[in-house]
């Protein structure tokens, strides 16, 4: 049973971290959200770190962390922004305290490398949501939807999909995240388990041809064939190439997972857009797909 952490009360303390790149902008505005919704913020000595292109070195990013997953009296931890870095401290991270205490832990992109060891090692419910960095480019609605994930609030998500889906109605644990770092965790003790999850992907700035590659090796792993439901999220900015995959993103992920039965939507938003919305990975949903409305809700 995946354990779920305390809902967030007004008054909580939350810590903001970095576990990866180093922000290039301040955060201040993002901060002043957050003490908004009442929570207290406690800045982590990575956020304003710098170490080439990291939020420090990974010993300073790595004992920042610990520092909060051992803090009984910190409740979340968001990271700033994600970039590239996660995987470098992950194996040095010890979650014994983390399990006793569990809290939430927030971000995306490569920050996937946590949220995905959090699921595999510790059986704990986590947020792919908004991160400091994304929030002043987000949409309201995205925003709101961390919010209400943080403090308990019911949630469902209705859309329309420009590409056409495969029908049908699923129920099941919510896994996912951003394809790149997914397909790297395969075969790690941070891998987490697909068979019978509904999964969502997402991914920005891939070609054609590697996202084929990497949906081609989670295939051939086995990962593909035995889900309840896919939800395909936005993959974005793909650099045109000199010669055409002949493909778009949508169509390469369709032809892979064609001959299966399982529901697939498309356009999700979910990933590196600003209608971001908040994925808590862990959880119980029922998706409802049709040709182009997709009802997505929490149990």
């Amino acid at each position: 049973m995946i354990k779920q952490p305390p809902y967030l009360k007004k008054g909580d303390k939350i810590a903001l971290v970095c576990p990866a790149k180093k922000l290039p902008k301040p955060i201040d505005h993002a901060i002043a959200l957050l003490e908004q919704w009442g929570l207290e913020v406690i800045i982590g000595d990575s956020v304003y770190a710098s170490h080439h292109q990291f939020a420090g070195t990974d010993k300073l990013r790595t004992k920042d962390i610990q520092k909060f997953l051992d803090d009984p009296d910190i409740k979340a931890i968001i990271s700033g922004r994600g970039g590239y870095g996660a995987i470098r401290i992950i194996d040095e991270l010890d979650f014994t305290a983390f399990n006793q205490n569990p809290k939430w832990f927030v971000g995306f992109s490569d920050i996937t490398v946590l949220l995905s060891h959090i699921i595999a090692q510790s059986q704990t419910q986590c947020l792919h949501a908004q991160m400091p960095y994304t929030f002043d480019d987000s949409t309201e609605e995205a925003l709101s939807s961390l919010r209400k994930a943080l403090f308990g609030e019911k949630q469902e998500y209705t859309y329309q999909s420009t590409f056409k889906n495969r029908t049908g109605e699923a129920s099941g644990i919510l896994i996912g995240g951003n394809l790149t770092l997914l397909a790297m965790l395969q075969g790690s003790v941070s891998e987490m388990d697909f068979t019978n999850k509904i999964l969502f992907l997402e991914d920005v700035g891939e070609h054609e041809y590697s996202i084929d590659r990497m949906l081609r090796m989670l295939k051939r792993a086995g990962k593909l064939k035995n889900l309840k439901a896919l939800i395909v999220g936005a993959f974005n900015e793909i650099t045109e190439e000199k010669i055409s995959f002949g493909q778009t993103a949508d169509e390469v992920i369709w032809d892979i997972v064609k001959e299966y039965d399982y529901p697939v939507c498309f356009n999700f938003p979910t990933g590196h857009i600003e209608n971001n919305l908040c994925m808590t990975l862990g959880a119980e949903v029922t998706l409802k797909v049709e040709t182009n409305n997709v009802q997505f809700k929490y149990l």
